[in-house]
C-alpha cells in the first residue's frame, strides 16, 4: 500500500513538473502586428485588431489577409505554396514564409515587447 502511494506521488509530481514547463517554454503571447519583409527589406507592417486583405509583390505576388487576430499568406503564385500550407499565424515569433518569393510575414509585439525568451 506504501508503494502505491509513492507511485502516485511520484506521477502527480511528473505531471506537474510537465506543465511547469509548458507554461515556462511556450511561445510568446498574443502579437499586435503582422510585420512583411521581401527580400529582407520592410515593405508593410500591418496590426492583428484589424482585418485586412493586402496583395504583396505584382509579378511575383502574396497574397496576406489578416482576420480575427490572426495573418495567413491565402494565395501565391509560388511553384511549392508552403507559405499557404503554413495557415494562419498570430502569437509573437510565429512566421510565414515564402522562399522562392523571399517573403517573410512575422508576427511581432502585442506585449509592447520584441524580445524572444527572457532571462531571469
Amino acid at each position: 500500500m506504501k508503494k502505491l502511494r509513492y507511485d502516485l506521488l511520484l506521477i502527480l509530481g511528473l505531471l506537474l513538473a510537465a506543465a511547469v514547463m509548458y507554461l515556462a517554454l511556450r511561445p510568446g503571447g498574443q502579437g499586435g502586428w503582422a510585420v512583411v519583409t521581401v527580400d529582407g527589406r520592410e515593405v508593410g507592417r500591418y496590426p492583428l485588431s484589424e482585418d485586412v486583405t493586402v496583395t504583396i509583390g505584382e509579378a511575383d505576388y502574396n497574397v496576406l489577409q489578416i482576420a480575427d487576430g490572426q495573418a495567413a499568406v491565402t494565395e501565391a503564385n509560388c511553384g511549392d505554396h508552403t507559405c499557404v500550407r503554413t495557415g494562419a499565424v498570430s502569437r509573437a515569433g510565429e512566421t510565414i514564409v515564402c522562399l522562392p518569393h523571399r517573403l517573410i510575414v512575422e508576427i511581432r509585439g502585442g506585449d509592447g515587447s520584441d524580445f524572444d525568451a527572457t532571462a531571469g
